[in-house]
């Protein structure tokens, strides 16, 4: 892997000679721009708009167009002589917790390696202090004579440090989401951590790749071979309107269950449905109606109640008449 960049991390008194090297890479099939009608490459030239001909790389510098419309030049060695502290440093400015960098700012990500073996153990100081805080380094560094905002981090048992915006060139978000107090029912909620759940069981992050970069190889070699290109399924257009939220949450739970080769059940819209109804259907019966319930219920318990002590007065009397007719027959045969 070859470097980068190569100065010292600085924080206080301790200085660490380090190098980067580019921790990313993006695996992109490059296209290139041709002519239609025979194939030929289309290259950009370098046109001067006052000579209206093309010049050579050499003859260009950079200029700043003043609001004026004029242009004012400036050549490498302008550039170089501004000052700038963290020309060959990475200059720590403060120890934070990780969440404090909203991580939008987070741009490109280098992997920090030692330039010195002497630097061996300041390196392992500072990785293990970060590991065990939970902190991240804020820092500045200059990267192709451009001082960028990043920060250091621990990754995998290594320092990385990773460019970030300055806090200025984030945008704000106001006007973006919706305004106003939007109200989410209970069930709405309750249906959406229920699809993250099942969206999150078994999720690895590692298997995932590039699908559209595939495709575009499959086609490249098709081509290759001279043969028809492999034609994939159209995506069904969606019109991005959502008529019931409730059905389109239970159907798509419905669809990650049926994914996973799961039971997917059919009370889910129903009973999330039919909750707050029965609920509400409670609350408003009225007090007459229970007491005429129970009032109905209480002549059955008393009905209940004579017919046991009939049925114990018929006993008695069929007994004392059972034991009447004994003595009859008793006494007769005397």
């Amino acid at each position: 892997m070859r470097a980068t960049w190569k100065g010292a991390i600085s924080f206080g008194l301790v200085t660490i000679p380090v190098q980067l090297f580019t921790a990313t890479e993006e695996h992109d099939i490059p296209l290139r721009q041709v002519h239609e009608k025979d194939g030929a490459r289309v290259r950009q030239r370098r046109v001067c708009e006052a000579e209206d001909a093309e010049i050579p790389y050499q003859e260009i510098t950079k200029g700043y167009e003043a609001p004026d419309g004029s242009m004012i030049m400036l050549s490498d060695e302008d550039l170089a002589d501004l000052p700038l502290p963290s020309k060959k440093l990475i200059d720590v400015l403060a120890f934070v917790d990780a969440e404090t960098i909203d991580p939008m700012m987070f741009s490109k990500a280098y992997y920090v390696g030692i330039s010195d073996r002497a630097a061996d153990k300041p390196y392992a100081l500072l990785k293990e202090a970060l590991t065990e805080s939970g902190q991240i380094a804020v820092t500045k560094i200059a990267i192709r004579s451009r001082e960028s905002l990043a920060v250091l981090r621990v990754h995998e048992d290594t320092l990385v440090l990773q460019t970030c915006l300055w806090p200025d060139e984030v945008r704000p978000a106001a006007g973006v989401a919706p305004e106003g107090d939007v109200k989410i029912r209970p069930q709405e909620l309750k249906m959406a951590r229920s699809l993250m759940d099942m969206l999150s069981q078994d999720f690895d992050l590692s298997s995932l790749h590039d699908e559209y970069q595939e495709a575009l190889q499959r086609v490249i070699e098709a081509k290759l071979q001279g043969v028809e290109p492999p034609h994939g399924e159209e995506a069904a257009p969606s019109d991005g309107k959502v008529i019931d939220l409730i059905a389109a949450l239970e159907k798509s739970v419905r669809a990650a269950k049926e994914s996973r080769g799961e039971d997917t059940g059919e009370e889910t819209d129903a009973e999330v449905r039919a909750l707050p109804t029965r609920k509400a259907a409670k609350k408003a019966a009225p007090a007459g109606k229970t007491a005429a319930k129970k009032t109905t219920a209480a002549p059955r318990k008393s009905g209940a109640k004579k017919s046991a002590s009939a049925r114990k007065s018929t006993a008695k009397s069929t007994a004392k008449k059972s034991t009447a007719k004994k003595s009859t027959s008793k006494r007769a045969s005397a």
